[in-house]
């Protein structure tokens, strides 16, 4: 007869096999899973502009839809005008129930230039068919310049420099001519004016300038929109001449507030541990939306990080895999929907910043300089 120790290990390896450790989730799949998943929804056009930001016009409802579709098809008004001149079409801020449709000026139109329609696809509207063309006509027609000077101004000006070129101009409906050379001339004086305390802390050797909803803090998500607006207008040579230093102090001024920003939310996280989930999606946001304005900064001009600006992308590579992973633990891209029951907005973040951060992310799939 066996010793009981020995049958009873005999006992333990005849029995079912323990089960298998979970396989560990990685960033990259939680934060495209996340946009996919919630930013289908075909009743919040906000969000599927979002979605588009990730795939482009490859995005679809959760009914099957082109995104783009559900968007201008549900959303989309037509303001009749005086006779003879064009009718105004627009995307409310808000839908009556409160749903984001387009929060910021543009951002629809932005979105479906960006995602590569040409200018004479056209959308199905309530009413009939509306080219991109039209769209943006009459965002040309509300358009005022002083959209330059403003926070919400980035996806207007995104829109119009991607549809004119050095020496273009239209004329907008109060019969101003507008400049496009001019515009983006002035839109890059107010990035340097939001961004000049953190150009002072860079020069002074400061390792961080306080967040203080002042300056670039002031724009939505810190300004890195319209960051994207105007370094993308610097694609033309022309333009990338005239900008030179001044443009490469901007994108000097984006890689040091990485380790600004950073060692803050880590202090937060430390200091208010009730306020964990809010932090790290903050986090996300931040992350997420800085690989995006370099990816498509470099995408579209051309241009090639130095060594210390590599590393920086490196860094914030790994820093949106931590922070992703650690919001990831807490439950809050799990309990998205329940979440949404109770604040809302910290919601309507978790899925907007989750495709910002998966485009971030694809346009940087392996940091630079990287084997």
């Amino acid at each position: 007869m066996l010793p009981s120790s020995v049958a009873l290990l005999g006992f333990i390896l005849s029995a079912s096999p323990p089960s298998p450790a979970p396989t560990p989730v990685s960033a990259a799949s939680v934060l495209h899973a996340q946009c996919r998943t919630h930013a289908a929804d075909p009743k919040n056009p906000w969000a599927l502009a979002h979605g588009m930001d990730l795939d482009g016009r490859a995005f679809r409802t959760r009914d099957g839809r082109p995104a783009s579709e559900a968007i201008v098809a549900g959303f989309l008004r037509r303001e009749s005008t005086d006779a003879g001149t064009p009718a105004r079409y627009v995307f409310d801020a808000f839908a009556p129930d409160g749903t984001p449709v387009e929060p910021h000026p543009a951002l629809q139109v932005k979105t479906f230039l960006l995602s590569g329609y040409p200018m004479s696809h056209a959308f199905p509207a309530s009413w009939g068919p509306v080219s991109l063309r039209e769209l943006v006509a009459s965002l040309q027609q509300d358009f005022r310049p002083a959209l330059a000077t403003s926070p919400d101004g980035a996806w207007a000006l995104d829109a119009l420099s991607h549809v004119l070129k050095p020496g273009g101009s239209f004329q907008n409906g109060a019969g101003e001519t507008v400049r496009i050379d001019a515009v983006m001339d002035t839109a890059l004086g107010t990035l340097e004016s939001a961004n000049a305390a953190l150009a002072e802390g860079m020069k002074a050797g400061r390792a961080e300038v306080p967040k203080n909803k002042q300056g670039i803090y002031a724009h939505p998500c810190g300004g890195l929109h319209f960051f994207q607006a105007v370094a993308g207008w610097a694609r033309f040579p022309s333009v990338r001449k005239a900008w030179g230093a001044r443009l490469d102090a901007q994108v000097d001024v984006l890689v040091y507030r990485l380790g600004s920003e950073a060692r803050q939310y880590e202090a937060a996280l430390a200091a208010a541990p009730a306020y964990r989930i809010p932090v790290l999606v903050q986090m996300v946001k931040f992350y997420g939306h800085w690989l995006e304005a370099l990816g498509r900064y470099r995408n579209e001009t051309g241009w090639k990080p130095t060594p210390a600006q590599a590393r920086a992308v490196a860094e914030a590579r790994a820093a949106l895999e931590s922070a992703t992973l650690r919001l990831e633990a807490t439950g809050a891209f799990r309990d998205t929907a329940t979440l949404a029951l109770k604040e809302p907005q910290l919601a309507l973040d978790l899925v907007g910043d989750a495709c910002h951060a998966a485009r971030g992310w694809d346009l940087w799939p392996v940091a630079p300089g990287a084997k």
